[in-house]
């Protein structure tokens, strides 16, 4: 365990880093904070923490810069996420507020996120898996053809066209419409199946086809595969820091387009919490450089899917972790209100 001068000491270089970019030194460090110590015992202390693995010599220049465990340490003991401001914690609010639609709502907090924290941004759709049935919409289309809408409690619609197998009334389509609500609004998706199942016996013996086909299209829209969608934005904010990338930054970039990736980066919604990567705690290679800020967002205190940012290891821990909890609460207070 380190002591808490060493602490102090690494909580310093941190900061003094990530503000200056360029590596810290024993004279800086004394003469920048109050440590409380001579010179002399802040280079024994750095000694120290160099051979412990908390920070690393880049090249043969004094100064030391922390490594991706010093960063963990950091992030683990010392650093407390920074609050927003009054005037920032409004700006986020009114930018949110402005969104007509799922889509929007996704769109803008990419954009949001993008600004904030200067870094990559990353937003997943929330999942149906994780969602409730709000509402399910029949329209005719035509006497055999039907459009089922599924809305979500998180403001997601999905379309779907049915061909009946025989022409559908009004009054059957109404029948339909308000028993299946009946059945599914405010419940899980997971518990669809099993309340449904029995539904086609309540009609004649004519429209049991039609009713039949009807579920089916609803329960494989439940269970679609493709239902994991990310929007992404600001890779451009990453030329700003070329030189955090030891190697170059295409492999950044080329990681970034894999959207099984960042899926895998952000990690599991049901994980609410504030969650960091760091560096080689990431699994793919190309972003071994890289930290990840991510945190679950959704309505009515569970999250339903994942935001954060990706950005070089030297990131302002504090602010962007910070930044990414206050655009999570405000984006699940919009799709509770939605």
């Amino acid at each position: 365990m380190l002591s808490e001068r060493r602490l102090k000491v690494l909580r310093a270089i941190v900061q003094d880093y990530v503000g200056t970019e360029e590596p810290v030194g024993s004279k800086a460090l004394t003469e920048r904070h109050n440590l409380g110590v001579s010179p002399a015992t802040v280079r024994n202390d750095m000694a120290a923490l160099e051979d412990e693995g908390f920070i690393a010599q880049p090249h043969t220049s004094a100064g030391r810069i922390p490594t991706d465990k010093g960063y963990r340490l950091f992030v683990d003991k010392l650093a407390g996420v920074k609050p927003m401001t009054a005037p920032e914690r409004r700006a986020i609010q009114n930018f949110l507020e402005g969104a007509v639609d799922l889509d929007d709502v996704v769109a803008r907090t990419v954009r949001l996120l993008a600004q904030l924290t200067r870094q990559v941004a990353v937003v997943q759709y929330p999942s149906l898996t994780r969602s409730t049935v709000r509402h399910v919409e029949l329209l005719s289309l035509a006497p055999a053809r039907l459009m089922l809408v599924l809305i979500t409690d998180t403001g997601r619609v999905e379309q779907r066209m049915v061909d009946c197998p025989a022409p559908f009334g009004e009054a059957s389509l109404a029948d339909l419409r308000a028993r299946l609500n009946s059945r599914v609004a405010g419940r899980r998706f997971s518990d669809v199946p099993g309340l449904v199942e029995d539904l086609p016996e309540a009609f004649e013996a004519e429209d049991r086809g039609t009713v039949s086909t009807v579920l089916s299209t609803l329960l494989e829209t439940l269970v679609e595969e493709n239902e994991e969608r990310l929007m992404i934005g600001g890779t451009a904010n990453l030329t700003r820091f070329g030189h955090d990338f030891p190697l170059m930054i295409r492999p950044v970039l080329e990681a970034l387009e894999e959207q099984v990736v960042l899926l895998k980066l952000l990690g599991e919604a049901k994980d609410p919490g504030v969650t960091v990567r760091i560096g080689h705690e990431n699994a793919h290679e190309g972003l071994n450089s890289t930290s990840v800020v991510s945190v679950g967002y959704g309505s009515g205190g569970e999250a339903v899917a994942k935001l954060g940012v990706v950005g070089p290891t030297r990131m302002d821990y504090p602010g962007t972790m910070g930044a990414v909890r206050a655009v999570a609460r405000y984006v699940g207070q919009i799709l509770a209100e939605s």
